[in-house]
């Protein structure tokens, strides 16, 4: 039976994709790749290449987004600290991308362990059973990890574990012809490419909003996912006024908390309002999906500022 998906809620499969900052590689040697994968759990499939990432996971009961703020975030402040660089390290927050998952879950399976040969890193698949950076090798019996949903994977196959790896490195072999597959990356809807802060650009405008890149699946699927969008994202859509739903939420919490939007939007650096900020901040980030920059641009301080001040709350602070 099907999960019956919402956009993020528990048990919602999800292609997540990461890239460095310009392509710039996120990975300088092996410790970097074990330090970035030490908190991952409830993973299908995954890659690390030099400058990117591609996980396929189911979510947990806080969603992903919680999971992978901390993630990118913690990784990022190590990276910098050990290789004693500054400023952004990954391209924007991170896609992801909502699969059906009786339609795709082997196909994004297959598609995201391939990566590193359709990249020229390995040449072949006795190559690709050794390639130690993605769950492959796991799946297979030549690799170990306690995170990955290997049973899980096996069990689309056979019963019979035996069975189940030597169907599965068939259907990987049958894949190689395949190349890059654009539509298991775009969605099952026409792009918008900025994600909801795009939606709601596009809204303000009074533009009909007809396709969006979040979800992957028939249209059956697409529009039950629409439909069920939880409470979160349902009240992003519904923000609206003439300035828009960041400083809708500035001028409410500010009035609530009873400090003057220009001190806070000037960069103003009492407690209170530094405070105040956070919340903003959190609130931007966590119900409506805008980006750090963004939300840098209008209260005042710079986007590091911004991820610290989301972190902290992030972790009871």
């Amino acid at each position: 039976m099907p999960r019956q998906a919402r956009s993020d809620a528990p048990g919602t499969l999800h292609h997540v994709m990461i890239r460095g900052t310009e392509r710039q590689r996120i990975f300088r040697e092996d410790k970097d790749r074990q330090h970035f994968l030490s908190p991952i759990a409830r993973i299908l499939a995954w890659v690390l290449m030099d400058s990117h990432v591609h996980i396929l996971m189911f979510s947990g009961p806080a969603g992903i987004s919680k999971f992978m703020r901390r993630l990118l975030t913690g990784y990022a402040v190590w990276y910098n600290r050990k290789h004693h660089r500054t400023g952004h390290l990954f391209q924007n927050r991170y896609k992801s991308i909502v699969c059906e998952e009786e339609t795709y879950l082997l196909e994004l399976v297959r598609y995201i362990h391939l990566n590193p040969m359709r990249a020229g890193i390995v040449k072949n698949m006795e190559e690709l059973d050794r390639y130690p950076w993605g769950g492959h090798g796991v799946l297979i019996g030549r690799n170990k990890n306690d995170w990955q949903e290997r049973e899980y994977v096996l069990n689309q196959f056979s019963q019979t574990k035996g069975k189940a790896i030597r169907a599965y490195r068939s259907f990987m072999e049958e894949g190689i012809a395949l190349g890059r597959r654009n539509d298991l990356v775009g969605g099952g809807l026409v792009r918008s490419p900025g994600g909801w802060s795009q939606v709601l650009s596009l809204r303000g405008k009074e533009k009909r909003i007809e396709h969006d890149a979040r979800i992957l699946g028939g249209e059956g699927f697409v529009g039950h996912i629409l439909k069920e969008a939880d409470k979160r994202l349902q009240r992003q859509l519904q923000i609206g006024g003439r300035k828009g739903p960041i400083d809708q939420v500035i001028k409410e919490l500010c009035k609530e908390e009873g400090i003057e939007e220009e001190e806070l939007r000037n960069g103003g650096k009492r407690r209170k309002v530094s405070q105040v900020r956070a919340r903003i901040s959190f609130r931007l980030s966590h119900e409506m999906g805008i980006p750090f920059a963004e939300i840098a641009r209008h209260v005042g301080v710079c986007t590091s500022a911004v991820a610290k001040a989301v972190q902290s709350l992030d972790c009871g602070g």
